[in-house]
């Protein structure tokens, strides 16, 4: 639906999030989901000059978004809900993969290219059963992909949001369930994750925690003699590596599931 496309562009950036450069991403730098070679391009057809993709402006990620990825799926022709699945799963994948296992899922002629025959059968199909398919297909797609082990964590989370969003939009055409607004600022290189003040918040707290309970671990230790604080200070060496291990590993695994 034509009105959708403010409501499903703000849910595809909730999970695009700003600027990123993963070494193991082939798209490379990337901001606010549109990757430098697609900025290049953009600002070339523009004549304007090339810059960094960090400095994109929110009218040009609308524009990029809308002309490349809502319009290519025909994001206006398709009944709201469907509309944001597939637009989402063609920012993600490409508006060709997009199409593709649509046509699949609708048993037409697999081109690639939605057009009248795609969209009559759209309008024949359950459009619950066909955004629970259509997602499920994007999932086993996603599943085979050589990047899976670093980026399945945050691609399974962008997939089960976009079913519960789309369905949800099917059932009332309204629905926003908290959109992150399209701000009007170029991203800022010190940018970080969404979960980062909470975060920040959480590590100060328990960095008093751990500098009191320190404190008193060391004044217990200084109390013993000879081979009794030896073995408390290798007990608490063991513990002190054993737990930057551990945060060492989480804090890995949160930043490759970020994606």
């Amino acid at each position: 639906m034509k009105e959708n496309l403010e409501t499903a562009l703000k849910h595809v950036l909730v999970h695009e999030g700003g600027y990123v450069n993963h070494p193991k991403d082939p798209g490379g730098a990337t901001n606010r989901g549109v990757t430098q070679r697609v900025y290049d391009a953009y600002r070339d057809r523009h004549k304007k000059a090339r810059r960094s993709v960090r400095a994109i402006e929110a009218s040009e990620v609308a524009d990029i978004y809308k002309r490349q990825y809502w319009d290519a799926v025909r994001g206006d022709d398709l009944p709201s809900g469907l509309d944001y699945a597939v637009f989402d799963y063609a920012v993600n994948s490409g508006p060709k993969r997009a199409a593709q296992d649509l046509q699949r899922e609708l048993g037409v002629n697999v081109d690639g290219v939605i057009g009248n025959v795609t969209l009559a059968a759209v309008a024949k199909a359950d459009v619950y059963d066909l955004i629970d398919r259509l997602c499920a297909r994007r999932m086993r797609f996603l599943k085979g992909l050589r990047h899976w082990p670093t980026f399945g964590k945050g691609w399974t989370r962008r997939v089960t949001d976009v079913l519960e969003i789309s369905t949800a939009m099917a059932t009332d055409p309204n629905a926003d369930t908290a959109a992150v607004q399209l701000v009007e600022t170029p991203a800022k290189a010190e940018e970080t994750p969404r979960e980062s003040v909470t975060q920040s918040q959480t590590m100060q707290a328990s960095a008093v925690q751990l500098g009191s309970g320190a404190a008193g671990i060391w004044g217990a230790i200084t109390q013993l003699d000879g081979t009794d604080r030896t073995l408390a200070l290798v007990f608490i060496g063991v513990i002190v590596l054993t737990s930057l291990w551990i945060a060492r590993e989480r804090v890995k695994a949160w930043a490759e599931g970020w994606r």
